[in-house]
C-alpha cells in the first residue's frame, strides 16, 4: 500500500524511471497479496473502479475498452476463420468479453495463473467481466507455458494479455514463448500479444520484433492510445504462420449498425488500419530496408533452430 498517500494512488516502476501515473482515491475496495502478486482494486474519482497488481495499474472502467478492442480485434480480424482462441492472462475479464463477440469463434480457453483476479474482477470490474458468462468459454486455473506445452497444434489464435516485462512475467516478451506460441498455433495461425510503449520501450519492441521474424514469416506492430497506461500509450506484436496475412487491412468491416451492436467503443476498420501507421522515430527503428531484407534468411534460420 505504498503506493496510496492521502488519498491519491501513484503508479512507480524502473520500467518507467522519472514519471509517474496519479489518480484520486475515494475508495480502497480490495487488498490482498496472493501467492503470486499484490492484488488492489480501488474507486477513483474520475476512471471508475481501477485494478492494480504489484502497483501498477492494469485496468480503469473509464478506458479499458481501447486496449481489450484492439488486442481481441485486431487480430481475430485478421484471421479468415478463427474458431479456437486461446487467450493467457486476461483475468479482469475484458479480452475475453470482446473474443466472444465474434460469430466465428466457437469456444475460447483462458489460461489465468491467479483465480483471485478473476474472483476480484467478477466483483468490482462486471462490465469487463461480462465475458465469462459465455458459453463458449472454458477457464484453466495455471501456468499458460504448462499449458500450451500440453496443447500442441491446436488454436486458430492465441492472444497474450500480460503485465509488463518486469518478474515473472518478463518470460513472456523472451523468444522461447514465441516458440512455444508457434507449437501450440494450426497451421496459418495468428499470435497477438500485449507489446509494451513505443516512447518507453522501443529497444525492447525491436528486439522481439527481429526474434519473431526468426519464427513467423509475417510480423507487425500495432498499437492504440490509453490515458492511464505509461505515456498513455500501448502496442501489440502480431505474428502470423500465413504468409499472406496483411494485419494492415482487415478481412472484415463492420457496419455502424453490428458496431452499435457490439458495443464498440474504440475498434472500427479504419483504426485498425491506423494502428499500423508508426511515428517517424519509432518507423525508421521497426521498419528499416535490413529488416525487410533479412526477413527471409532470419526464417529459414530460425526454422532450422526449431
Amino acid at each position: 500500500m505504498d503506493c496510496l498517500r492521502e488519498g491519491w494512488f501513484s503508479e512507480f516502476s524502473t520500467l518507467w524511471p522519472g514519471q509517474s501515473m496519479s489518480l484520486k482515491v475515494e475508495e480502497v475496495l480490495f487488498h490482498e497479496k496472493t501467492k503470486f502478486q499484490d492484488v488492489l482494486v480501488f474507486k477513483s474519482e474520475n476512471y471508475g473502479n481501477v485494478l492494480i497488481l504489484d502497483g501498477v495499474i492494469q485496468c480503469t472502467e473509464r478506458d479499458e475498452f481501447s486496449y481489450q478492442e484492439m488486442i481481441s480485434h485486431l487480430p481475430l480480424n485478421s484471421h479468415p476463420n478463427p474458431k479456437k482462441v486461446l487467450v493467457i492472462g486476461g483475468g479482469d475479464g475484458g479480452v475475453i468479453r470482446e473474443v466472444v463477440k465474434h460469430p466465428q469463434v466457437e469456444s475460447v480457453t483462458q489460461c489465468e495463473i491467479d483465480e483471485k483476479v478473476i474472483e476480484v474482477s467478477k466483483k468490482y470490474l462486471p462490465f469487463m467481466s461480462s465475458g465469462f458468462e459465455s458459453p463458449k468459454l472454458t477457464q484453466h486455473i495455471g501456468d499458460g507455458f504448462v499449458f500450451m506445452k500440453q496443447h500442441l497444434n491446436e488454436f486458430d489464435v492465441i492472444i497474450t494479455d500480460s503485465s509488463d516485462p518486469i518478474g515473472p512475467a518478463a518470460a513472456l516478451f523472451e523468444r522461447p514463448y514465441y516458440v512455444l506460441m508457434k507449437k501450440a498455433l494450426r497451421p496459418d495461425g495468428i499470435v497477438c500479444t500485449q507489446g509494451e510503449c513505443l516512447w518507453l520501450h522501443l529497444e525492447l519492441i525491436k528486439t522481439m520484433q527481429d526474434f519473431c521474424k526468426t519464427l513467423y514469416p509475417v510480423v507487425d506492430y500495432g498499437y492504440c492510445t490509453i490515458p492511464t497506461y505509461p505515456s498513455g500509450q500501448i502496442g501489440f506484436t502480431l505474428c502470423s504462420l500465413n504468409p499472406e496475412t496483411n494485419f494492415r487491412k482487415p478481412i472484415r468491416s463492420w457496419t455502424n449498425e453490428v458496431k452499435k451492436t457490439l458495443n464498440l467503443k474504440y475498434y472500427n476498420s479504419d483504426i485498425h488500419k491506423a494502428a499500423f501507421v508508426l511515428p517517424e522515430f519509432a518507423r525508421r527503428i521497426l521498419e528499416t530496408e535490413a529488416n525487410g531484407e533479412n526477413e527471409k534468411s532470419l526464417q529459414h534460420n530460425g526454422d532450422q533452430l526449431d
